[in-house]
């Protein structure tokens, strides 16, 4: 493996630092700046990112304090105007890769929290200062958006949860059992049986172990064999009565 030019190291750190307005870099954003991985100079070059500095020319950097919230919540409506929409993880990525005094996203993330917390913060900011209205008309946007997705999940997990009870008919008997999908199982029936199955009926429900049971125990006394029953027309007519159980 072909062993990182110094040289080319020591150049680098000088250009970036001087687009950086005469401040060098710090070595995970050289890192991503120029490619130029930390295994590429540690315990070779240099024991440490400072000591690499310094040799470029420049005075180690020293380190910065905690960004304060409200900064970092600055930042971020500057980067909802200059893109006109609320910046995904990528796009903050992005900009702080581009721009040399744009904090990581891992500092927002760290500082604000996720996505729908950052939102809110901004939005809580935002809120009874004059000449924000764009920025809060895009975070309740967001969260608006954010609610709706979030109500769509939780309905098609509750739709999830139910099953049916069916009645089938291959020749001269019925069938009772449960399953997510009848027509599915119909199919299936049908290629194990002689005559196909006719779907007489089905329930829908949220227990269908529990309702098929009902059914299995109600007509007891008519069980052929497993799960078919010799019903008669009135039996047939009760359970097609019933649509949700």
């Amino acid at each position: 493996m072909r062993m990182m030019d110094k040289n080319h190291i020591i150049n680098e750190i000088i250009r970036t630092a001087n687009e950086n307005n005469g401040i060098s870099l710090g070595k995970q954003k050289f890192a991503r700046v120029t490619g130029i991985k930390y295994s590429d100079w540690y315990g070779i070059y240099w024991s440490k990112w400072n000591d690499a500095i310094k040799e470029a020319g420049f005075e180690p950097n020293k380190l910065q304090g905690a960004y304060d919230e409200n900064v970092l919540i600055e930042y971020i409506v500057s980067l909802i105007r200059e893109i006109e929409k609320f910046p995904n993880a990528g796009e903050i990525r992005l900009k702080s890769n581009n721009t040399s005094k744009f904090p990581s996203h891992s500092t927002f993330r760290n500082r604000l929290g996720r996505k729908n917390q950052m939102v809110q913060k901004i939005l809580n900011y935002c809120k009874g200062k004059s000449g924000y209205e764009d920025v809060i008309e895009t975070c309740t946007e967001v969260l608006a958006s954010s609610q709706k997705e979030e109500e769509k999940i939780d309905s098609e997990e509750a739709e999830s949860q139910f099953g049916y009870v069916y009645l089938m008919k291959s020749g001269r008997y019925y069938k009772i059992g449960k399953s997510n999908c009848v027509e599915r199982r119909n199919y299936e029936i049908g290629v194990k049986s002689p005559e196909e199955p006719k779907l007489i009926h089905r329930i829908k429900t949220d227990d269908p172990s529990g309702i098929e049971a009902y059914w299995h125990k109600r007509f007891e006394n008519k069980r052929k064999r497993g799960e078919w029953f010799g019903l008669s027309s009135s039996d047939v007519k009760v359970f097609r009565r019933r649509t949700f159980m």
